[in-house]
């Protein structure tokens, strides 16, 4: 198992830490000293997860904040309230994300679901953190994207998928846009001289509730679906701790690479240690990485240049 590298003195922001590789990742940044912000929709669960952390790692510096990356508004009120309480962010886990809802759901600004909270919502929250993130000496962009991202394509002229929708290519969709974002995002601190490392990372196939969980599902969520079911059963798997081993080298270890996109070697990338991962062709176009920035910056309304003069 991947040991985490001494944290203390660190400050690490992980969305979705209520639950599946968030909440591992909170917990062994916490064990290895970094006080962490346990970044969640629902305050009430992220406590609970919070409690259940501290049962497994007494003193373990934990705190729960709301955020919604569904809703813009929210990820504004989190980030102007972390940039007026700390003086720097030494590390960004963009880690939640919701997966394949039963019908096309709306983010509170209009947006497709998936689209809106699994990319625009941390596209949002990363250029509004990144002052505090650049007044630290060696901080980190850490983005969770997905196998599934090999699928992906960005529907510039549909990006919302009000044409024709299907949850699972945008899912895929998402998922690569947010591989480009990361890779984007290490271009522009290259070419700014930047000390930032932007990195990727992505679980294999992890047993998570990714699939029944996320912004406007709520209580009344499906069971998983069937299909999710069967392929649990004939896929290799692995369980959240391993899942989650490709996220915390990206985020902590010496030997991450600026750029680099990790997830797990063996079982055709479902599962097994950690590794280089092969990014899509796609995610590596520099035209279209930053075509979909600008983009982003354009339906968000949140601008590297209004960030960080």
């Amino acid at each position: 198992m991947y040991v985490v590298p001494d944290q203390r003195g660190k400050l690490a922001v992980v969305t979705g830490a209520n639950s599946g590789t968030g909440k591992e990742a909170a917990k062994r940044l916490a064990a290895a000293g970094a006080r962490v912000i346990m970044a969640v929709r629902t305050v009430a669960k992220g406590e609970a997860a919070r409690a259940e952390i501290l049962a497994e790692v007494p003193g373990a510096q934990l705190e729960v904040r709301r955020i919604d990356l569904a809703d813009l508004a929210s990820v504004q009120e989190f980030a102007t309230g972390l940039i007026a309480d700390e003086s720097r962010l030494d590390l960004l886990i963009n880690n939640a994300g919701v997966m394949n809802p039963p019908k096309r759901f709306s983010t509170a600004d209009g947006f497709e679901l998936q689209f809106g909270s699994n990319f625009l919502g941390p596209f949002a929250l990363t250029l509004r953190l990144l002052p505090l993130l650049l007044a630290a000496p060696a901080p980190r962009v850490v983005t969770m994207s997905s196998g599934t991202a090999n699928y992906g394509r960005i529907q510039f002229d549909d990006l919302n998928w009000d044409k024709r929708y299907s949850a699972g290519l945008a899912y895929a969709q998402s998922k690569l846009a947010d591989l480009m974002m990361s890779n984007e995002l290490a271009r522009i601190a290259t070419d700014r001289g930047w000390n930032l490392l932007s990195v990727a990372a992505h679980p294999g196939f992890t047993r998570t509730n990714l699939q029944t969980a996320g912004a406007t599902l709520g209580a009344g969520a499906p069971k998983e679906p069937l299909a999710n079911r069967i392929l649990g059963r004939l896929l290799p798997s692995q369980e959240v701790a391993e899942g989650t081993e490709p996220l915390l080298y990206a985020a902590t270890s010496p030997d991450a690479r600026h750029g680099a996109y990790y997830g797990p070697s063996k079982g055709f990338g479902l599962i097994g240690p950690t590794k280089l991962a092969n990014a899509p062709k796609r995610s590596r176009i520099e035209a279209d990485n930053t075509r979909l920035w600008s983009v982003a910056e354009d339906l968000t309304g949140v601008t590297l240049a209004a960030q960080v003069s």
